[in-house]
């Protein structure tokens, strides 16, 4: 009898095991590995404990520096290797469309209430089918006040020769080229070879500026004073403020570029559930609050602002103005033709 009993208890304990492991389970099982490719200096490493001490689940943070990167290293690696990513807006969907990500399961996502439904619904993914917002801002520019006296007001005073070789811009083709041609009047997206021709010719104007191409920390040249001027996203101005008050935001007269980045599980994801879990963490008010904190960008989670404080909302590089929001734009998918060229063009401006 005992022995039958074991063989018994170890058939229900397999059988359990098994559906514990199914998409339809509601609770992931404890000592499951996620694997998170996000951008650099984007997700605060007090949250990722802070959602393993509560889940059990362990997580395997690796990162990237342009959409680009990530999805040519999703395309590289096996199908599955990656629990969740954290695309752009435009990115996710170019994703979509080559049918790469996994539908989300709204029943699980119990905190979605938290959301601003300014930042929900988008364009690039109506009804948040397959992406939820994470942080967002602004191609905004830093000006070290002590050093340049003139008024910055637009990106087109970013190519005045007398700024040569004081420029940190972000090391990001789709952000620098879209911010030449919206300084001749031009959008972010142009696709006209005649009028690309011009963009080049701008673009590649504004070489003997730069100084320095940096996605992942762009603020540590304008504190440690090697680079006086900067194009970089607005949370970067809004830290290096901080450590040197000379420092000041300014959002381009033409309208800024925009940005929304997104959580997004991948196709063929492995631990669909515990993905889920991951995602709805981190929409808790009090996760969203620690991210702001620790970076400071424009935030789409009105519980976790909330909690925030006047600080962040009334400071303008970290809550960027309503009006220059506005005036911005997004990047989109453009054509096979088209990145070509912005291709060539990003190659001239860094040999």
């Amino acid at each position: 009898m005992k022995k039958i009993t074991s063989c018994l208890f170890i058939l229900v304990l397999a059988l359990s095991t098994i559906l514990a492991g199914c998409g339809g389970s509601s609770k992931t099982e404890s000592g499951t590995t996620l694997n998170v490719y996000v951008w650099t200096e984007y997700v605060p490493e007090s949250v990722v404990e802070d959602f393993e001490k509560k889940t059990g689940i362990k997580v395997n943070l690796s990162t990237y520096s342009s959409n680009e990167d990530m999805l040519a290293k999703v395309k590289s690696e096996s199908e599955g290797a990656y629990d969740i990513v954290q695309p752009s807006d435009y990115m996710v969907a170019l994703m979509i469309a080559q049918d790469m990500c996994e539908k989300l399961d709204k029943d699980k996502l119990t905190n979605i209430g938290n959301m601003d439904d300014a930042y929900m619904n988008p364009s690039y993914d109506p009804g948040n089918e397959y992406s939820i917002p994470y942080l967002g801002g602004a191609g905004a520019i830093a000006v070290n006040t002590d050093i340049i006296k003139d008024t910055i007001t637009s990106y087109a005073d970013l190519f005045k020769p007398e700024y040569a070789n004081q420029l940190v811009v972000l090391d990001d083709f789709r952000a620098v080229i879209g911010m030449a041609a919206k300084s001749i009047g031009y959008g972010m997206n142009e696709t006209d070879p005649a009028i690309l021709e011009k963009v080049k010719e701008k673009t590649l104007s504004l070489k003997n500026n730069i100084k320095l191409y940096d996605s992942d920390s762009p603020k540590s040249a304008l504190i440690a004073g090697d680079c006086t001027l900067a194009y970089c996203w607005s949370a970067e101005v809004a830290l290096a403020m901080e450590e040197n008050e000379a420092i000041q935001v300014v959002y381009p007269k033409e309208g800024p570029y925009l940005f929304l980045d997104n959580w997004v599980i991948p196709k063929g994801c492995k631990n669909y559930d515990a993905a889920m879990e991951f995602i709805n963490f981190m929409m808790d008010a009090e996760s969203a609050k620690m991210v702001g904190e620790e970076f400071p960008y424009l935030n789409p989670n009105k519980a976790g602002v909330a909690l925030l404080g006047d600080d962040f909302i009334n400071n303008p590089a970290k809550n960027p103005p309503s009006d220059a929001i506005a005036k911005g734009e997004f990047v989109d998918n453009i054509d096979t033709d088209s990145l070509a060229i912005y291709d060539q063009i990003w190659t001239e401006l860094k040999k």
